[in-house]
């Protein structure tokens, strides 16, 4: 997966440049209402059961003021990604007991032909591991930005 194909499965309505949730459970939340209020999600309560019970597991909160929560699940046909920043960051029992400020929600269905769940979360992790990009998308106020950050310019 290269950052070019990685960013396709990035749309304008599906990056909030400002989230004002103060806890895991809202930001949770926040993040699910764009694929809610586009049509892409079929059942938010059941959307944020999976994922609520997918933290139970072990934090998403992958350190250095990134959370990428991710699930499969059936109220969705396509896989979807929704960005979003924090300014003051966000208390999410990350790894590093750090709040999080970089959040990178993936949504799948259970079975998808594309088979790209997988390299999708792993691109978006191996890209956030790099200081300037976090930097750079911490940086980010518009969509354009954000996809110029993620196609590496």
């Amino acid at each position: 997966m290269d950052t070019h194909r990685l960013a396709g499965f990035f749309h304008e309505e599906f990056f909030i440049p400002e989230l004002v949730s103060k806890t895991k459970e809202d930001v949770l939340e926040e993040l699910v209402k764009p694929l809610v209020s586009n049509g892409k999600v079929k059942s938010k309560s059941l959307i944020l059961e999976t994922l609520k019970r997918r933290e139970t597991l072990g934090s998403t909160g992958i350190g250095k003021g990134i959370a990428v929560p991710h699930c499969r699940t059936s109220v969705v046909s396509e896989i979807h990604i929704v960005a979003g920043i924090s300014d003051v960051g966000i208390p999410f029992d990350a790894i590093d007991k750090k709040d999080v400020k970089i959040f990178f929600l993936i949504v799948a269905p259970p079975q998808e032909e594309t088979n790209l769940y997988l390299p999708i979360l792993g691109k978006i992790v191996e890209m956030v591991r790099n200081a300037r990009t976090r930097r750079a998308i911490r940086k980010v106020n518009d969509y354009a930005s954000l996809l110029k950050v993620i196609q590496g310019g």
